[in-house]
């Protein structure tokens, strides 16, 4: 007995197309979608300072205009946390649809996520729940289920518990839809989008992914016949790695071992997840703050042509004394520039100034003001990206942690009755495990310069202030020198922007992977735009880019 699990967006602004895709392209049981993330939260809680009655993804309601009655008309239950920081509001909206459309679809949601009453200050604080919720909705016989927060896996491990009949001791079970769920939760991301070794595939349109659930909790990741992109166990492996930190994978209903998960590759764009180990959940649950953490603004100098670090100097100095009463004053010159360029573009470089403030007027005509007067007054071709604006909220996130019993987790139903889901009754402190013994390294040969990347995938992300960059190799004599060669030490000397920060090593031998946690490289997180790179999308490829000596039997 096979439950298929289709994905339909993997963050809020994803393709808007992607659920009648996959509605129509092939045999379906259920779909979800995850429109939820950090900086979605923070925007959420913005907009329903404006409007009380929002909160929610309003795209997702829009999509069901066109597709709520394919779904009921191909009987695929859809299970999405579009919901956002309203589940109730989003599914009084889909019942209002529904009666419009004429179609008899029974509509439920999940709350008790909404802690923000116990955290003043905060814009928006939610608890990360688990899918038992959902799983009471579907058994009690929902057609779409809305939620808030819950971990982004949840919206698998609900309906297989559904399914299947499973219990919340069934660790094994739960843990490998939980992988399952990591996978599919940011759509194309496991069917070549954002993949290392795009090239290998057609990825103009990557197709949206899907699992096969069987009883025993183990899956294949495969996508609709006929949908660009393709699936492989590299593709599986990036987005396995993506935003995880250690070999324990912690949630509400289980925690995962992503040292035992084993795949292999089960025909064309078929990848199968086999032996993954669950755990009981730790005796928390992460609870998600976002506030807002002040104003910020920026204005990017253009310098050109010769004596760039002289023209830096120049305007840095010329702009300090407006800068005196800023709170956080940050600037980078990007040198973008090249000697004797053929276009002016390419003979200009970038000279950043970020300012925060809890005082908007402090980082907003001040500096405005004081950017466009250089105009005629600083170095020579004096010009920026765009005019200097008033300075605009930034938001800061962070988690903390409260017992399972703090939160009031409710399914919803679609007659109004409510069913309080039972938190979990077992619970085991979250330690790492022993570190795995490294395997044989390589024998001595002749090296060659050359990147990393030659021989090694990289997918990174962020997890609030931290940043983690999951790096993987395709064989196993690869692996034997990455494991070797890619020390903590080494990761710091390739990325110096780490050298100061705490760096955790974890190893997967089974996945041929290292996955690396940055401690702080984001700051507050990617609401406050610490970096030039606020989310770490792209830290993994600059590791792939940096030069170092490679054996030249991998090359």
């Amino acid at each position: 007995m096979t439950l298929r699990i289709g994905n339909a967006s993997g963050f809020y602004g994803d393709r808007f197309d992607a659920m009648r895709e996959m509605l129509t392209g092939g045999e379906l049981d259920v779909l979800t979608g995850d429109y939820l993330a950090e900086l979605t939260m923070l925007i959420l809680g913005r907009g329903r300072l404006k409007d009380p009655d929002g909160g929610y993804a309003r795209t997702f309601l829009r999509q069901l205009e066109e597709s709520l009655g394919l779904a009921h008309e191909r009987r695929v239950r859809i299970v999405t946390n579009a919901g956002g920081l309203n589940p109730a509001g989003l599914a009084a909206r889909i019942r209002e649809l529904a009666d419009r459309l004429g179609l008899d679809v029974n509509v439920a949601h999940v709350e008790g996520d909404d802690l923000t009453a116990e955290h003043p200050g905060s814009l928006a604080a939610h608890a990360y729940l688990g899918g038992f919720g959902i799983a009471t909705c579907l058994r009690e016989g929902a057609d779409v289920v809305v939620t808030g927060r819950v971990t982004d896996a949840a919206l698998v491990t609900g309906p297989a518990a559904a399914h299947f009949g499973w219990g919340p001791t069934d660790y094994d079970r739960l843990a490998g839809a939980v992988v399952a769920g990591h996978v599919l939760e940011c759509g194309t991301q496991a069917t070549g989008g954002n993949y290392a070794f795009f090239h290998e595939g057609d990825v103009r349109r990557p197709g949206f992914p899907l699992a096969e659930l069987h009883e025993d909790g183990t899956a294949v990741i495969t996508k609709h016949p006929g949908t660009g992109g393709f699936v492989d166990v590299g593709t599986v492996t990036a987005q396995l790695l993506y935003e995880t930190q250690g070999a324990r994978y912690a949630g509400p209903d289980v925690t995962a071992r992503l040292d035992t998960v084993r795949l292999t590759q089960d025909g064309p764009d078929r990848v199968r997840i086999s032996g993954v180990r669950g755990e009981a959940p730790p005796p928390t649950l992460k609870v998600g703050l976002n506030r807002l953490g002040g104003f910020r603004n920026e204005v990017a100098f253009v310098l050109t042509g010769l004596d760039i670090e002289a023209k830096a100097a120049l305007v840095r100095e010329q702009m300090e004394p407006h800068l005196a009463k800023v709170t956080d004053v940050r600037w980078d010159l990007v040198r973008t520039d090249r000697p004797d360029a053929g276009t002016e573009e390419t003979a200009s470089a970038l000279l950043r100034l970020v300012v925060r403030d809890p005082d908007q007027e402090a980082v907003g005509r001040a500096l405005s003001g004081a950017a466009v007067e250089l105009a005629l007054a600083s170095y020579p071709g004096f010009h920026v990206l765009a005019p200097p604006g008033k300075g605009s909220p930034y938001g800061v996130f962070e988690d903390v942690y409260v017992p399972h019993g703090a939160v009031d987790h409710v399914a919803v139903l679609h007659d109004g009755r409510r069913i309080h889901v039972t938190p979990a009754q077992e619970t085991a402190v979250l330690e790492n495990p022993p570190v795995p013994p490294l395997p044989e390294p390589l024998s001595a040969g002749p090296t060659r310069r050359a990147p990393l990347g030659l021989v090694a995938g990289a997918r990174s992300g962020d997890k609030g202030g931290n940043a983690n960059i999951g790096v993987w190799t395709r064989t196993d004599e690869a692996w034997r020198w990455l494991a070797h060669t890619l020390t903590v030490d080494r990761l710091r000397e390739l990325l110096p922007e780490t050298a100061e920060l705490p760096v955790t090593r974890h190893d997967l031998p089974h996945l041929r992977a290292l996955n690396f946690v940055v401690g702080g490289i984001l700051g507050e997180g990617v609401a406050a735009q610490h970096r030039f790179d606020p989310q770490a999308k792209a830290l993994g490829e600059w590791l792939r880019s940096r030069h170092l000596d490679i054996p030249e039997a991998l090359l």
